[in-house]
């Protein structure tokens, strides 16, 4: 990654930041709900964020609906088929993408109704969570947030990276995870998420975030 200007910010004003630039956000293909991606490892903890920006959104009157990509792990016969850490089953096909483009990014195209599944699957038992369909008005904010999003094309309208050094990702994640580190090498220079990103946050220190806004 070249040089980008950060500057220094405190999560609160960041999620405050964010949200203040999502009420001004029009979808480009017209969808009354606008989709944005919370991209990062898992030690990154994108979803922290995004539920900052939730609560944000929340206090100036807008709906929104967070939804991680954990809840739409393949089953574990499909993931683990080749082993419980095959560096490019997690690349490629830990995650159902089939399933979050059909419950959670096709009921907010243009004409779509609004009904979002926030969870497919419970990788802790194994099994379908059946929770229920959430109705999100329009004008409501989809959050999505889980590791190598911005891969699949999905049709985000602002996108936000968390990155952290290759140092920090490695002091961050569990030992047992260190396996996943290739992949997000991987990630990095097949789609260096820093530069295709529209928001870069560096978080090597989780205290003190800095952004490029």
């Amino acid at each position: 990654m070249g040089r980008v200007r950060l500057q220094a910010i405190t999560w609160d004003r960041l999620g405050d930041l964010l949200a203040e630039r999502l009420l001004d956000l029009e979808p480009a293909d017209g969808s009354p709900w606008p989709r944005i991606a919370f991209d990062g490892a898992p030690a990154a903890r994108p979803g922290d964020l995004a539920e900052r920006v939730s609560e944000a959104l929340r206090i100036r009157g807008r709906p929104s609906l967070v939804v991680g990509t954990q809840g739409f792990l393949r089953p574990a016969s499909l993931r683990l088929e080749y082993g419980h850490q095959d560096v490019e089953a997690y690349y490629d096909g830990w995650f159902d993408t089939g399933s979050l483009w059909r419950e959670v990014f096709g009921p907010l195209e243009p004409g779509g109704d609004g009904r979002v599944l926030p969870d497919l699957w419970d990788p802790t038992t194994d099994r379908a969570t059946r929770s229920p369909y959430v109705q999100l008005p329009p004008g409501g904010f989809l959050l999505l947030h889980g590791p190598l999003l911005l891969r699949h094309w999905f049709p985000f309208d602002l996108t936000a990276h968390v990155l952290l050094s290759p140092g920090a990702l490695r002091r961050r994640t569990p030992e047992a995870e260190h396996w996943t580190l290739p992949a997000f090498e991987r990630y990095e220079a097949e789609t260096d998420p820093a530069r295709a990103a529209d928001v870069l946050v560096r978080a090597d220190d989780p205290r003190h975030p800095a952004w490029n806004g």
